[in-house]
């Protein structure tokens, strides 16, 4: 049996936009957050849709940054001899944060953050 090498391009292509697809729908939320935020009015239901809207290419772009983050941060703590702090320097900016547009973003209740911030840092 010969496997060809457009094939395994093919299959890992997929894998990898099935990782990524996967990934956005699990950090998307729960039907226990939308249950939490129901509001039935036009303004809600307005800012509900916006933030789904936005939540697509926010977080590919978010997911893109963090995935970029990790790499970076992973070659920092190999290129440092294994010091965590130069890694988690790059590490806790880009993978922690917001990953989707909540509608309470877009009224200006609770701000977007698109780089996270470590726990010592406090919240401004």
């Amino acid at each position: 049996m010969r496997t060809s090498l457009r094939g395994i391009m093919r299959s890992t292509r997929n894998c990898f936009i099935g990782a990524i697809v996967g990934l956005l729908i699990v950090l998307t939320g729960s039907p226990a957050i939308a249950a939490e935020s129901s509001d039935t009015s036009a303004g809600g239901v307005a800012l509900e849709a916006a933030s789904w809207l936005l939540t697509i290419p926010y977080g590919a772009v978010k997911v893109a940054y963090a995935l970029g983050g990790g790499i970076v941060g992973g070659l920092a703590w190999v290129g440092t001899g294994g010091n965590t702090e130069v890694a988690e320097a790059v590490w806790v900016p880009s993978i922690t944060g917001d990953y989707i547009v909540r509608p309470e973003n877009l009224s200006g209740e609770r701000p977007i953050h698109f780089m996270g911030r470590s726990s010592g840092q406090s919240a401004q």
